[in-house]
């Protein structure tokens, strides 16, 4: 029986990789499935979008049937619906392959959550910034080796094979959380019955859209800077290759930001200073012409609030209501991730340029720390962890 926490953060970080290693399966072989579907980029996109749209309706459910079925059988439960890659490897409507992204983004959610509620439950007050650091990793690295391997599947075996690599792979993630152990000092506590007190779920709600603002603000800049090199003259092939560098360099510095914090004993002053940087980079890059030097100082400092940013519910979700508590944070975050690109759009159309998209970055970014207050002042009326 596995006891050691680094052993258990590697199986749920293997975990979590799958979910962002089947998310960018669609986007990652977009031309071969417009050939094979006939359909065009719009539905690409929808397709793209779907893996997230049940988040918001099922992020408090997931919490709910953690809860009661416990962490194993419920992150089971969530891998096997991301099988759902499955009915889009065997067949050849459009609508299965809708039916089949809507079924993995279902389990995708439930599987967010919990993994979450299970990291917190193995690292509350013992270096948790860096570990959340090295977990919230798993999603640029599982997007990443997404795009290195499946167009090379793709081309060479064609789409259904690709959807069935990524259904193999978590088929793997299946197998390894068989492995996953509760930690002993919270197994009593989380089988125990738990209510979520009015200030634990306002701070859960606070830090839940902290954590979703944070990320439409990085989401702002991958979404909408191609769009705005693109407007300065740069080919569509150099504006993704320089906007890709924020994603790479964040994968180091959402790291150093969690051993930062750890080490200094100050996760907060590494949250407000990271998030104040990056959104000033964000209005340098919309609004001046440096390119280069601005994009790779976005990426140094773009993930360094992640660890201290994901760790707060921690501060104030009990045991035994982690679950729950997960589940609103999570359907805050995901009402956001929704909202935030569409405002984004609307300002980058209203004006007529790409750069209003990343001054609503910014400004979302400026709104953490100011959250962040909030969160404090409620969390001094939470019992203690």
């Amino acid at each position: 029986m596995l006891r050691n926490r680094w052993a258990i953060l590697a199986i749920l970080f293997a975990a979590r990789f799958t979910m962002a290693f089947q998310f960018q399966s669609v986007a990652a072989i977009a031309p071969l499935l417009s050939r094979k579907f006939a359909v065009n980029l719009a539905d690409i996109g929808l397709l793209i979008g779907l893996y997230f749209t049940p988040g918001v309706a099922l992020s408090l459910p997931g919490g709910v049937i953690g809860q009661r079925f416990g962490d194993k059988a419920t992150v089971a439960f969530a891998l096997a619906l991301m099988l759902g890659s499955l009915v889009m490897a065997f067949t050849d409507g459009w609508s299965w392959q809708i039916a089949g992204r809507l079924a993995a983004g279902a389990g995708a959610v439930v599987l967010n959550v919990h993994l979450t509620k299970m990291m917190t439950d193995w690292f509350a007050g013992q270096q948790i910034a860096t570990a959340m650091a090295i977990f919230v990793n798993s999603w640029p690295a599982g997007v990443g080796i997404s795009l290195l391997m499946l167009p090379v599947i793709g081309t060479a075996h064609g789409v259904s094979a690709v959807f069935l690599a990524v259904a193999a792979l978590i088929a793997i993630g299946i197998v390894l959380i068989m492995f996953y152990r509760q930690p002993p000092a919270t197994m009593a506590q989380a089988t125990a019955a738990g209510r979520l007190g009015m200030h634990a779920l306002v701070a859960a709600i606070d830090a839940g859209l902290i954590w979703g603002l944070f990320n439409v603000g990085f989401a702002m800049i991958l979404s909408f800077g191609p769009s705005l090199f693109v407007e300065r003259g740069w080919t569509i092939t150099g504006a993704g290759s320089i906007v890709s560098i924020v994603l790479w360099l964040s994968v180091l510095s959402v790291a150093l930001g969690g051993v930062a914090a750890d080490r200094l004993k100050r996760p907060q002053t590494i949250l407000v200073t990271g998030t104040i940087l990056f959104a000033g980079l964000m209005l340098l890059l919309a609004h001046a012409s440096i390119a280069f030097p601005t994009v790779i100082a976005i990426g140094l400092v773009s993930g360094l609030s992640a660890g201290p940013m994901i760790s707060l519910p921690a501060h104030v979700l009990q045991p035994a209501t982690r679950a729950i508590g997960m589940g609103i944070f999570y359907t805050i975050y995901y009402a956001a991730m929704m909202l935030g690109p569409v405002i984004g759009g609307a300002s980058a159309k209203w004006s007529g340029s790409a750069a209003a998209a990343l001054d609503c970055g910014a400004l979302a970014l400026l709104a953490c720390p100011l959250l962040l207050l909030l969160f404090n002042r409620i969390a001094q009326a939470v019992p203690p962890v």
